[in-house]
């Protein structure tokens, strides 16, 4: 089993917390907070020793990767840690707000080489695995056409939307990476537009809640993401993509499959899953596979900090392309 090293036991520590737990590959060593008291709670539930002494904990041989799932403004610094420590290293998406301090973790990766994976765990939903593959199987012929729905059931608090580094940084970066993943390109040009239609605190921190976004691929495909940080009937989730010989489509998941048929028509009257947590909930799971078998197999993970630094590119193209009414190239 591989020893894991949890740095954080917030939000996303626990989601990442019971899925190790519950890996018959792993096994939580340890919980790394600053706040002691927090970093207790999270071990109570999960496994493994608190502890707020990072030194200690990246230096004990039981640990064998590190799982970060710390807020965004530290990524940078746990990821130089743990690789200089010569420890594999998971990472929440995104790496950072800025390209420049994506660069610098990037040359300490170089560096000291430990195996990277950042993530971007829609890409592992059962899904979005089978239409990426089915598209890479040539089976709607050559892409046209690649679309996301991905509409939120209501706006967050105006705290996380100052430190989220803005919606396309925060949301519709998912999309982002998702669909240049299934499509094997990235866009040559993006235009995006948004407005601020449901809660005005957001737009008063110069932010959008609903967004169009249009990335154009070197081949001549077109992606469109459609964003909306409130939807009255819960966590809108689809993907479409649109080929030459036919077409492929993901549908929202439910709480439950049921649709009755009767004389007054056809109803399927179960909500949609909640949000993220409910909606997302086996790909963190298997994103967390993904990254122990990368280790046991001595290969790279198949989400790289390549992934992570153009999806950033293609995302701050995107906010600049907003907020300047004009079509973007992106830094990559």
């Amino acid at each position: 089993m591989l020893g894991i090293a949890l740095l954080g036991s917030g939000r996303m520590a626990h989601v990442y917390g019971p899925k190790i737990r519950a890996h018959p590959g792993l096994r939580l060593i340890s919980v790394f907070n600053p706040n002691l008291a927090s970093a207790e709670q999270a071990a109570a539930r999960y496994g493994g020793t608190a502890s707020a002494d990072l030194d200690a904990v990246l230096a004990d041989p039981a640990v064998d990767a590190v799982v970060i799932a710390t807020p965004t403004n530290t990524h940078v610094e746990f990821v130089e840690a743990s690789a200089k420590a010569g420890r594999p290293i998971y990472c929440e998406k995104p790496l950072d707000h800025t390209l420049e301090r994506v660069d610098r973790a990037m040359s300490c990766l170089k560096a000291y080489p430990v195996p990277f994976m950042l993530g971007f765990n829609r890409r592992f939903d059962p899904d979005n695995a089978s239409l990426q593959r089915a598209v890479r199987a040539g089976e709607i012929g050559s892409v046209n056409m690649l679309m996301s729905w991905s509409r939120e059931p209501a706006p967050p608090p105006i705290d996380y939307v100052r430190a989220s580094g803005g919606y396309f940084l925060d949301a519709t970066i998912h999309d982002i990476d998702l669909l240049c993943w299934i499509a094997g390109e990235r866009p040559v040009e993006v235009y995006a537009t948004g407005s601020c239609k449901f809660d005005p605190a957001i737009g008063a921190e110069g932010d959008v809640d609903l967004t169009m976004t249009v990335l154009k691929m070197p081949s001549g495909a077109l992606v469109h993401v459609n964003n909306s940080r409130a939807c009255a009937y819960g966590f809108d989730q689809r993907l479409e993509a649109f080929g030459t010989k036919g077409m492929l489509q993901t549908k929202n998941h439910r709480d439950d499959n049921l649709v009755r048929w009767d004389g007054q028509g056809t109803d399927a009257r179960a909500t949609l899953k909640h949000f993220f947590l409910e909606r997302y909930d086996a790909s963190f799971y298997h994103a967390l596979d993904e990254f122990q078998a990368a280790i046991r197999e001595g290969r790279p993970p198949s989400v790289t900090e390549e992934d992570g630094r153009a999806a950033l590119a293609i995302a701050l193209a995107c906010d600049r392309s907003r907020r300047e009414g004009v079509a973007v190239m992106p830094d990559y």
